[in-house]
């Protein structure tokens, strides 16, 4: 008997469970009309207070609350930006600035280190460096780009392709030489830069930028590499002009030197009826390459084609002199446990 009244009991409360989900979901169908036309989400007015969308049990449902809940939420978020758009036509002139949205860049930490374009010191400082015969174009450059030992098939490419996109390059196969044999053999044949692609599992993985012959040299982690061909949409290969360079976002003293690193790699007079443009642009710390040629549609538009290649820049070191792994004394070494505790620091 106690087994019977136990069933029939077991019994009525899924009953009452059923009859309640069925009265929630009649009143959400009915609610759907009112929601709409009342421009608020279903949410608020199909369910009783301290009732939420995740505590429907049934997948299908709370998937189909979820998503009208979504789609009337998009519908007053457009109302509210065309009624803004009208209320700043009518007002014209008189109408207030645009609130600028809060990102990571604008609210970056303030770096002591940030250069200003009037700092005397800066200027004698840069006047003095290793870079101060290349800007007053006492000498051209001249640059060798080679890989680690035994490279694979795409860093060979990657290889070939810069050095169509900087001029005046030359690709160097190395067979098992030492870098510290290198460089001596690059100053007694006039080059002014080495350029070193590491790679990773038949991946380039690192870059090696070494300023020759009294340094410094940085080393770089290299990542998201795209080829010409793996390229959608790109322009035809690229021509033997001398390309335009762009730096952008490099502000500290550390991004200033890296900055003039890049820019020591090409010549200081550009063919602008090449209208290839090759263009370093730093964002978090972030170094992306692109190589791209502009295109007048009309007197007013302007459109570009990528060329190619497209990779990603990371700084892990700044070296002064020339490559020394044992020895060598370091400028700046990245240091995620120390330096990465913000996001909004950044030291270039």
């Amino acid at each position: 008997m106690a087994k019977s009244g136990d069933k029939s009991s077991s019994g009525k409360k899924s009953l009452k469970r059923k009859a309640a989900a069925e009265q929630l979901q009649e009143a959400a169908f009915a609610g759907d009309g009112a929601t709409e036309s009342e421009g608020q989400p279903p949410k608020a007015a199909a369910f009783p207070p301290g009732f939420s969308i995740s505590e429907i049990k049934n997948k299908q449902r709370r998937h189909l609350m979820f998503t009208r809940w979504k789609q009337q939420q998009r519908k007053e978020k457009l109302a509210a930006k065309k009624k803004l758009k009208k209320e700043r036509e009518a007002l014209g002139d008189k109408a207030p600035p645009k609130p600028v949205p809060k990102t990571i860049d604008n609210q970056r930490v303030y770096d002591e280190t940030t250069v200003d374009p009037n700092d005397e010191e800066v200027a004698y400082d840069e006047a003095t460096d290793e870079f101060a015969s290349y800007f007053n174009k006492q000498t051209s450059p001249k640059i060798l780009i080679t890989t680690s030992d035994r490279p694979h098939g795409r860093t060979v490419r990657l290889c070939e392709q810069l050095s169509t996109v900087i001029p005046n390059s030359h690709v160097y196969y190395r067979r098992g030489l030492a870098l510290k044999k290198i460089i001596p053999q690059c100053i007694t044949r006039d080059f002014t830069d080495l350029i070193v692609i590491n790679e990773d599992r038949k991946t380039p993985n690192g870059l090696i930028l070494s300023h020759l012959p009294n340094g410094p040299t940085a080393h770089f982690k290299m990542s998201s590499v795209r080829l010409r061909k793996e390229i959608k949409r790109r322009g035809k290969d690229p021509t033997e002009h001398i390309p335009e360079i762009i730096l952008n976002n490099f502000t500290t003293r550390l991004g200033h030197s890296i900055g003039r690193m890049f820019a020591s790699l090409f010549p200081h007079n550009p063919q602008f009826i090449g209208r290839q443009v090759a263009t370093f642009h730093n964002q978090r710390d972030y170094i992306f390459f692109r190589f791209h040629r502009y295109i007048f549609r009309s007197e007013k538009k302007v459109g570009i084609q990528e060329l190619g290649p497209r990779f990603t820049l990371k700084l892990r070191s700044l070296q002064k002199g020339t490559f020394d792994s044992k020895y060598g004394e370091y400028e700046w070494v990245h240091k995620p446990r120390e330096m990465d505790t913000s996001r909004r620091k950044f030291h270039l």
